[in-house]
């Protein structure tokens, strides 16, 4: 059974093997997720250890699923700080361990994280991700709305140059009004 968990900034830092795996298999996979071959497990803890940081200070809301008692997936929504964007948040990193993938896990992670971002007041998400990617062809599913690809806008993790897709998502209604 999986279990979807929003996690706190301890509990971040527990998962820090679970998640640095997930990282690493993601990367090694061809995902173009910020990092460069060859990547290792222990190459992905700073990175952790940053989110755990965002976690605590409030900017940053962590999902992951774990699946017989091991970590295997995860998300994260940056909510945005600038004082012109109260009701945004950007999706981040929606990895799934390559061994756990077709089992539904990333819809769960969406649904949860959506739902957190929802709880702090955020009515549109948006995101990017590699152009071409499986992670591309997945968000049209779970309502994400294409909005377009900026050509070489970063790099594969073998150093080809790849696109990025963006795609927004109304998660709630409106609550704040225009200014007269």
């Amino acid at each position: 059974m999986t279990i979807i968990r929003t996690l706190t900034s301890s509990e971040t830092l527990a998962a820090l093997p679970d998640l640095s795996e997930i990282l690493s298999d993601c990367v090694n996979g061809g995902a173009s997720v910020g990092f460069m071959l060859p990547f290792a497990p222990a190459d992905a803890m700073t990175y952790w250890k940053s989110v755990a940081e965002a976690v605590d200070h409030g900017d940053t809301i962590h999902v992951v699923a774990e699946l017989d008692g091991r970590t295997v997936g995860t998300v994260q929504i940056g909510l945005a700080s600038k004082p012109n964007q109260p009701h945004r948040g950007d999706l981040m990193k929606l990895l799934v361990h390559r061994s756990a993938r077709g089992l539904g896990v990333s819809r769960k992670l969406m649904a949860q994280v959506e739902a957190e971002a929802a709880k702090r007041g955020r009515t549109l998400l948006v995101l990017d991700t590699a152009t071409g990617s499986e992670a591309e062809a997945i968000y049209p599913r779970f309502g994400w709305e294409r909005v377009g690809v900026i050509p070489d806008y970063a790099l594969f993790p073998n150093g080809a140059y790849c696109g990025t897709t963006l795609f927004y998502k109304r998660i709630a209604e409106r609550s704040i009004s225009s200014p007269m």
